[in-house]
C-alpha cells in the first residue's frame, strides 16, 4: 500500500513538473511574442525561417484569400432568389396560403364524428420558385391570358400571342436556372468549403505550430542568455529541445502546404463552377433566340396593321 502511494506521489509530482513547465514555455513565448510586437527584439535574435516555407506561406494565404474571395460572392447560389427581391413579398403571401392550407386540413381532419360541418381537404399549392426567369414566365402568362380574354371575340390580340410565347421561353429558362443553381451548390460550392475548412485549414494550424515553436526557441535562447553559471547546462537542453521541435513542425508544415497547393481539386471545382453557368447560359440564349423572330413577326404585323389605320 505503502508502494502505491508513493507511487501516486511520483506521477503526481510528475505531471505537476510537466505543467510547470508547459506554463512557463507558454508565459515566455507570450512574452517573447509581446516583446516582438512592441518592437523590442533585434531582427538577429528572431530565428530565420527556411526560405522554402516563407515561399509556401505566400502562396497559401493566395490560395486561402482566393477561396473566401470567390465564396462570398458564390454562396448567394444557396438562395434561389438572388436575382429578385420581390420575391420577400411574394413568399409572404405564399406563407398566409400555406398556412391557410394546413388550418382548413387540419379542421377536415378533426372534425369528423361531431356535429360541427368539417371543411373539405384541399391540395397545397404547388411551390413556387422565387427566380427572376419563374417571375417573367408566370407574368407572362397571366398577361397573356388577361389580354386574350379582355379581346374575346373582337379578334386576334398579337400581344397576347407575343406574351404567350415570352412566357414558354421564361419557361425553359427558368427549369434551366434550377439546374444550375443545383449544380453549382454540389459541385462547386460544397466541395471549394470543404477544400477551406479541411485541407487549407490544417495547413493553417501547423503553421501557427511552427510560429509557437519560433517563439518559444527563441525565448529558449532568451533565457540561456540571461542563465546564471548554474542553469546554462539546463537552457542549453532547452534550446536544443526547442530546435528539434521547430525543425520538425516545420518540415511537417511545408509538406502540408506543398499537398494543398498540389490539390487539383480547386481547379475541378470551377470547371464545374463555369460548366453549369455556361450550360444557363446557352439555354437562355436558345430559348429566347426561337421566340425572338416570331415576336418580331408579330410586331412588323401591328405595326403594319397600325399604319394601315393611319393611311385610312
Amino acid at each position: 500500500m505503502d508502494g502505491w502511494k508513493a507511487l501516486q506521489s511520483n506521477l503526481a509530482n510528475l505531471n505537476l513538473g510537466q505543467s510547470a513547465s508547459k506554463i512557463a514555455k507558454g508565459f515566455n513565448s507570450s512574452v517573447q511574442a509581446t516583446r516582438e510586437r512592441l518592437g523590442q527584439v533585434s531582427a538577429e535574435d528572431i530565428t530565420e525561417l527556411p526560405q522554402e516555407y516563407k515561399d509556401l506561406e505566400t502562396r497559401v494565404d493566395a490560395l486561402r484569400a482566393t477561396h473566401f474571395a470567390i465564396l462570398k460572392i458564390a454562396k448567394v447560389y444557396e438562395n434561389e432568389g438572388y436575382d429578385y427581391p420581390t420575391q420577400i413579398q411574394e413568399s409572404i403571401t405564399q406563407l398566409s396560403t400555406t398556412i391557410g392550407h394546413g388550418i382548413t386540413n387540419f379542421a377536415a381532419t378533426s372534425l369528423k364524428g361531431t356535429n360541427i360541418p368539417a371543411p373539405s381537404p384541399v391540395a397545397a399549392a404547388p411551390v413556387q420558385h422565387k427566380t427572376l426567369p419563374h417571375a417573367l414566365g408566370r407574368a407572362a402568362t397571366t398577361a397573356a391570358t388577361t389580354l386574350q380574354g379582355a379581346a374575346g371575340n373582337a379578334g386576334d390580340d398579337k400581344l397576347a400571342r407575343a406574351m404567350g410565347v415570352y412566357a414558354s421561353a421564361w419557361e425553359k429558362i427558368a427549369a434551366a436556372r434550377v439546374e444550375q443553381d443545383a449544380a453549382i451548390r454540389t459541385k462547386f460550392l460544397q466541395p471549394w468549403q470543404t477544400t477551406l475548412s479541411t485541407s487549407i485549414a490544417v495547413a493553417m494550424k501547423a503553421r501557427q505550430a511552427v510560429n509557437s515553436s519560433r517563439l518559444e526557441l527563441d525565448a529558449a535562447k532568451q533565457t540561456f542568455r540571461n542563465a546564471s553559471p548554474s542553469k546554462q547546462e539546463q537552457a542549453r537542453l532547452e534550446v536544443e529541445n526547442a530546435e528539434d521541435d521547430l525543425v520538425q513542425k516545420t518540415e511537417v508544415a511545408i509538406t502540408l502546404m506543398k499537398t494543398v497547393l498540389e490539390n487539383p481539386e480547386p481547379l475541378s471545382n470551377l470547371n464545374e463552377l463555369v460548366k453549369a453557368q455556361l450550360a444557363y447560359s446557352a439555354a437562355s440564349a436558345e430559348a429566347l433566340s426561337v421566340i425572338q423572330g416570331d415576336i418580331e413577326e408579330l410586331a412588323v404585323a401591328a405595326e403594319g396593321e397600325y399604319r394601315k389605320t393611319r393611311d385610312h
